[in-house]
């Protein structure tokens, strides 16, 4: 019996840099797709979206900067036999956002894409 088929793309962890890049648009993406989430949530769905474990210290300055900008706004709810937790929702503006930055990266990746698909120059 064959074993299973080794994965085509490469697997995380990604490089800091590429998920610093996109790490924005995954969260509102996240949210706008899952409604409203509190941080160890919306660290597994971008675990379980393929980018890998996103640590809290990455990830609670971003939900702050969000929440500063009016991209996300929070909500604390009385947690279940433990702690309350502090759950994130995407805004209006935020959705706008996202809107706009998703059709930004959509054009820079075919881009970089099409850069990345030309045939290596020569030596010189």
């Amino acid at each position: 019996m064959p074993g299973p088929t080794p994965p085509t793309t490469p697997t995380p962890p990604w490089p800091g840099d590429w998920l610093r890049g996109v790490l924005e648009i995954a969260v509102l993406r996240s949210l706008a797709d899952g409604g409203p989430s509190y941080g160890y949530a919306i660290a597994e769905s971008l675990e379980d979206a393929g980018l890998g474990q996103v640590k809290g210290g990455t990830l609670y300055p971003l939900l702050g900067r969000l929440e500063e900008a009016g991209r996300v706004a929070i909500e604390w709810r009385p947690g279940e036999g433990g702690p309350g937790r502090k759950y994130y929702e995407i805004t209006a503006s935020g959705t706008a956002y996202l809107a706009a930055t998703v059709a930004q990266w959509r054009a820079f990746a075919r881009t970089i894409s099409a850069l990345l698909e030309q045939p290596p120059s020569p030596p010189a």
